[in-house]
């Protein structure tokens, strides 16, 4: 799959001169991911001069500064079609029974933020530290990334999701994207949206829906049609009413003021939809399972190592998390099942050889077992 991109770069490389190219490149970026004794460039490259590596991956010896230049040189933006040809042979998960029956794709919207170094003078976030925020589109149903944005720490996320939105997809989101106007650029789309609000959203009651007994299971406190905003310029921004849900929840009450993490929790989350045709019950379900997104990060950060950034440069960072995508998809195609740990952890022994292809097969019968 990587194979056809391997002349991208070589415009204006005349002379033939190149010897490491995007495929190769690319593949030593999931080499990276699938061995936790890499956790440098270094390393990187110093696992480039084993002959096996080279065999295997058909890559030439590397040197740092071909590393480095590659990371510039190579086009981040030709992954797209890489991670879109891998997201199409991904089968949906079994997640809840409930959710089987929704036809468009659950996509869950979120950012995490990664530290920078000072010379990455881009990466704005504050006056003493610079870090980049990673936007990311999540599908619930796959439990794979499909999408992950670069910017600096003080972009807009959402102006970010916002560019561009796809039909047929329901964006799951916390308050941080809750926006009377992105709503509306939601639904002009051709998609939907399942939106934690805050606490304090002033709203106007237009209907009011009898709780089925499976809404009150859930904790549903109450179930409305409203428009939301105070006055005619907010709400000229929405075109249309929305459902309003309310779910009782543990209240959650910080015990010291860091500035991160938004406010406190009350004692209800106020979900808003433009989904009239779900049961309550669903919605609520619906917005529970954004919370894999945030499970997704971790994996992202402490177990891919995507906590170090092998590069300095903006394009450099995009591929290195466009390996990071395929690594948790190739993961989901080779298992039947959402990436984790224990599984990563098995094939890292089998790729460094000290576990056989019986004992990881056997690994992945028992997963599929339990599935």
């Amino acid at each position: 799959m990587l194979e056809s991109l391997h002349d991208a770069g070589c415009q204006r490389d005349l002379a033939g001169n190149r010897t490491l190219h995007m495929d190769q490149y690319m593949a030593l970026l999931l080499l990276y991911m699938f061995n936790p004794i890499c956790t440098s460039l270094r390393a990187v490259q110093q696992a480039s001069e084993l002959q096996k590596v080279q065999r295997t991956l058909g890559c030439p010896r590397a040197s740092l500064g071909s590393l480095s230049e590659a990371a510039t040189v190579f086009d981040s933006a030709l992954m797209e079609e890489i991670v879109a040809e891998l997201a199409a042979q991904l089968r949906p998960l079994s997640s809840h029974a409930k959710l089987e029956d929704i036809h468009a794709i659950l996509t869950a919207v979120d950012g995490t933020l990664i530290p920078a170094l000072s010379k990455m003078t881009w990466a704005l976030w504050k006056s003493e530290q610079n870090a980049i925020k990673a936007p990311t589109q999540f599908d619930l149903q796959k439990h794979v990334p499909v999408k992950m944005t670069i910017t600096e720490a003080n972009a807009g996320e959402i102006e970010v999701l916002a560019d561009p939105l796809e039909p047929g997809r329901i964006y799951v989101k916390d308050r941080g994207y809750a926006g009377w106007a992105l709503f509306q650029q939601i639904l002009d789309a051709g998609s939907s949206f399942v939106c934690r609000l805050k606490d304090n959203t002033v709203y106007e009651c237009l209907e009011e829906y009898e709780l089925t007994e499976d809404a009150l299971a859930a904790g549903i406190v109450f179930d409305k049609k409203v428009r939301l905003g105070c006055n005619r310029k907010t709400q000229e921004q929405l075109s249309v009413p929305v459902r309003l849900i309310a779910i009782q929840c543990t209240p959650h009450t910080k015990r010291y003021k860091i500035g991160r993490g938004g406010p406190t929790q009350g004692e209800t989350l106020l979900i808003a939809t433009n989904l009239f045709d779900l049961e309550a019950d669903v919605i609520a379900l619906i917005f529970k399972h954004r919370w894999a997104v945030e499970i997704f990060f971790r994996f992202f950060k402490h177990v891919l190592g995507c906590r170090h950034l092998l590069s300095y440069n903006r394009n450099g960072i995009e591929l290195q998390t466009y390996a990071a995508i395929i690594a948790c998809m190739l993961i989901s195609l080779w298992t039947g099942r959402k990436p984790t740990l224990r599984t990563y952890e098995m094939l890292c022994w089998y790729f460094t050889g000290m576990a056989d292809e019986e004992e990881l097969l056997a690994h992945i019968a028992r997963l599929q077992k339990m599935g």
